[in-house]
């Protein structure tokens, strides 16, 4: 019994862990020529999630690239850049049975050599970028999209993976590459929920064992909302009214809503006659912020 765990466990080869670009690029470019190479930007902390972004590279590439760089030029002044969890060698053993080819885990000096504060490079990612979570998080989304710039330069992938539940990043992220011409097929992952609904996120460690048990109240409201959009209460009463009852429903709830919105799947303002919508959410639960959205369909 013994032997035949070790043997299974000898089948998963650990990924090469690479913090310089140098050498990243020198290894990336023995498979150009023949092989599909994937990129899954990470900030770490890995969770199932995660996993699943390596699981559908895994699917449309060769060579699985995982980048880990928590990245300080997307976090603003008094949030958590300090104490974001950094958990390199547990990631590398997650990534390890997700099979990753390879981890890109650099420095901040490596990613920006004349510090993030002195770059003479921006990204500015335009309106889009004035709403929802970048209204909340000023320059958020351009430092988001400097980092994503970056690694597209240094990886130059084929493929790169996103999840859905950073709903404005990855339409930021669409936008960005189509702008720029990146010859690269950008591929939306769905959410990851645990069993109760909750979306997976690093941040849900920040809540209290009290404040687990309620956050998955916070998806059930707005798929409660989804549900009436679909049977055509939009339409009737309107979205304001809508959006404000689910508002006073999540702030009863525990909740401190920062926004609610229903928009267009292209985060475009939202008609009564448009078909695909999707209500976008973030809420303050203790210290941790939970963001969560839900596209709906309207076929009536």
């Amino acid at each position: 019994m013994n032997s035949h765990n070790n043997r299974d466990s000898g089948l998963k080869q650990p990924p090469k862990t690479m913090h310089h670009i140098v050498a990243l690029r020198d290894e990336l470019r023995k498979f150009r020529e023949d092989k599909r190479i994937a990129l899954v930007p990470t900030m770490g902390n890995l969770h199932d999630g995660h996993v699943s972004l390596v699981e559908i590279a895994k699917k449309h590439a060769d060579i699985v690239v995982v980048s880990i760089f928590v990245n300080p030029t997307q976090f603003g002044e008094g949030e958590d850049f300090d104490s974001y969890p950094r958990t390199l060698e547990a990631d590398v053993s997650r990534l390890t049975l997700a099979g990753a080819d390879i981890v890109f885990a650099p420095s901040v000096e490596e990613i920006y050599p004349n510090s993030p504060s002195e770059i003479s490079t921006s990204i500015d990612l335009g309106t889009m970028t004035k709403h929802l979570c970048g209204k909340s998080r000023p320059g958020h989304f351009d430092g988001v999209g400097l980092v994503v710039s970056k690694l597209f330069n240094i990886v130059q992938p084929d493929v790169a993976v996103f999840g859905k539940k950073d709903y404005q990043q990855l339409a930021l992220i669409r936008q960005l590459t189509e702008d720029l011409s990146y010859p690269i097929e950008i591929i939306r992952a769905p959410i990851v929920r645990t069993e109760d609904g909750l979306a997976l996120s690093s941040r849900n460690q920040y809540l209290t064992e009290s404040e687990r048990q309620l956050a998955p109240k916070l998806h059930q409201i707005i798929y409660d909302l989804s549900k009436k959009i679909e049977r055509g209460e939009h339409i009737v009463i309107g979205f304001e009214e809508l959006l404000n009852k689910s508002c006073q429903r999540i702030n009863a709830a525990g909740f401190e809503v920062d926004y609610l919105q229903i928009m267009t799947q292209k985060l475009g303002p939202a008609t009564k006659a448009d078909k695909e919508l999707v209500i976008l959410v973030a809420a303050w639960l203790g210290k941790a912020r939970l963001l969560d959205n839900q596209e709906v369909i309207v076929d009536i």
